[in-house]
């Protein structure tokens, strides 16, 4: 297995819920620790990492957030099943029989969420989608007692059990956590890349917590780093499966046809000097891009572009099919390409760039 699938498989498999990220921190500051000067957990969780080249300025913020979508246990049931709240978006349609991870204390406990048998449910309830309070998860057990003797609390974190393959072509990998655990990768790979390489500039990591529940490690970590500008490395739905058409998106986004600019979402409009720079420096370096435009969803950008004065910041990202599912498929060479794009972005930004930037608003 090459370097690119191994941290792939590394940070992909790990657990790390919105606000249970400790983890997945863990393995990223391990993976960060040896290409960065310096680093530092900020009081919400976000993990911040920094790497000079010849000038301490302009300091360009890299983020990514590290926690996944998931669960978390509310009580535990008389006859030992678990009921939970989500943490993150999720579509209830996806969950049901699917395997998920109970994090104790001191271990994992594998369950299978459950629910009403389709065989009891009348023809009217046949018809209804199953609702998220229908839904438990089932750890084998016959009794309150026994779940709790299995370390089960509430308040435990629950993950979804699904293993990091690569597919038979050999070109597009499966995992649950890709939103957004192959930014994360990426901004490793960022930061390995660039060890020997004189950028103008302070990159600063920032592998943010709890984007799922409200953008949260965003607004905490902005405040730390203090950005001239910043590149938020996230995913975007792809929507190149069968039943999507031209009317229900603004724009197609393919796996395998390159890295995604963000042209607009709910959170932000991206600085338009800036992005016209990221386009200009793909189509140079022959690096094949895709542009997105999306009505809903928002990234770790919404708020660090509205910090103090304002920072200029732009959305880079890979198209990954089956997103806030139990597992999803992104592409290598989209992969690659971002990060890719994002080095060759970074060693060209230095101070008259961010003048030139600000003076062509």
């Amino acid at each position: 297995m090459n370097k690119t699938l191994e941290i792939l498989q590394a940070v992909t498999e790990a657990p790390g819920v919105s606000g249970y990220e400790s983890p997945i921190r863990k393995i990223l500051k391990d993976l960060l620790i040896p290409f960065s000067s310096e680093h530092m957990v900020d009081n919400l969780g976000s993990l911040i990492v920094a790497k000079e080249g010849k000038s301490a300025e302009p300091k360009i913020m890299i983020a990514a957030h590290m926690d996944e979508v998931g669960f978390m246990v509310t009580r535990i049931t008389d006859e030992g099943f678990i009921k939970f709240q989500q943490l993150g978006g999720w579509w209830e349609q996806v969950l049901l029989s699917q395997r998920v991870e109970v994090l104790t204390d001191n271990k994992k406990i594998i369950g299978i969420i459950g629910a009403k048998a389709p065989h009891i449910m009348s023809q009217e309830e046949r018809k209804q989608p199953i609702k998220m309070n229908s839904l438990y998860i089932d750890v084998g057990s016959t009794s309150k007692e026994e779940t709790e003797q299995l370390g089960i609390k509430p308040g435990d974190p629950v993950v979804p059990w699904s293993p990091f393959m690569v597919s038979s072509n050999g070109k597009t990998i499966l995992a649950k956590a890709l939103d957004d655990r192959a930014g994360c990768a990426m901004v490793v790979e960022i930061f390995q890349r660039l060890k020997g390489i004189h950028h103008q500039n302070t990159i600063y990591g920032v592998m943010t917590v709890q984007e799922e529940v409200g953008l949260r490690g965003a607004a905490t970590s902005v405040n730390v780093v203090k950005p001239d500008l910043a590149i938020v490395v996230d995913v975007t739905v792809a929507t190149d499966t069968p039943g999507i058409n031209d009317n229900e998106v603004a724009t197609k986004n393919y796996l395998g046809k390159g890295p995604v600019i963000g042209f607009y979402d709910a959170s932000m409009i991206p600085n338009i000097p800036l992005r016209n720079l990221v386009v200009r420096t793909a189509e140079e370096n022959n690096i094949p891009y895709q542009v997105e435009v999306m009505a809903g969803g928002g990234t770790d950008a919404g708020k660090i572009h509205i910090y103090r004065q304002g920072v200029p910041s732009v959305v880079i990202g890979i198209p990954v099919r089956y997103i806030h599912d139990h597992i999803g498929v992104a592409h290598l060479d989209d992969y690659r390409n971002a990060v890719d794009l994002i080095c060759r972005l970074v060693e060209t930004i230095n101070m008259e760039t961010l003048t030139k930037l600000h003076n062509e608003l």
